[in-house]
């Protein structure tokens, strides 16, 4: 039976950036999504399609490829409404170049190593945008559902297959999902109260 959940993360993995695409596009709202949240993601997708496919998990090449295209996609639709972070650029270049070097050295045990520290690289400018934000309200609560979704079915795949770097991914994932739908569930409070005041 856990020898599902792959497919159960790629249901939950493969739409999970769509509900934000779609916030963004409806209202324009940027407040308290990251620049680089989405950049990193795209390419930290990037590189777990080469370490899925290198570890043999083909499950979890599309869910990773759909990741990368989508988050890419909101990086994009960020940068169109002027929410570039350019003193990100650099460290972000920095740590695509950190990547290709592990996997070019280390192969896949390398850029898995890498990639499980790529968890906390990823969500931190998210958490970090959120709740310096006065009203994150551009907060997709749909995608941040879904990556809880994804990302538990990949901790408890992780902890069956005794995959470290699954596990780490999973754990991080699930901590910043919860953290972040906590933010944008405050920030809904705090709008019907100003609203109500």
């Amino acid at each position: 039976m856990l020898d599902f959940l792959p497919i159960a993360a790629a249901c939950f993995g493969i739409p999970q950036y769509l509900p934000q695409i779609l916030k963004l596009r409806r209202t324009g709202d940027t407040a308290g999504v990251s620049w680089s949240w989405a950049t990193l993601t795209s390419i930290n997708n990037a590189a777990w399609f080469g370490y899925f496919m290198a570890s043999g998990y083909w499950t979890a090449s599309l869910p990773s490829t759909a990741a990368a295209v989508l988050a890419g996609t909101v990086s994009v639709l960020l940068v169109r409404r002027g929410v570039l972070n350019r003193r990100a650029i650099g460290w972000i270049a920095g740590w695509t170049v950190l990547l290709v070097l592990a996997a070019v050295v280390g192969g896949r045990i390398g850029l898995g190593s890498l990639l499980a520290a790529a968890s906390i690289v990823q969500v931190t400018p998210s958490l970090w945008t959120a709740y310096r934000t006065d009203r994150p309200t551009g907060i997709s609560v749909g995608t941040w559902r879904l990556v809880f979704g994804e990302l538990a079915c990949w901790f408890v795949f992780g902890l069956w297959k005794g995959d470290v770097r699954l596990v780490t991914l999973g754990a991080t994932g699930v901590l910043a999902s919860l953290l972040m739908l906590a933010r944008a569930r405050q920030a809904g409070v705090l709008s019907k109260c100003r609203l109500a005041a």
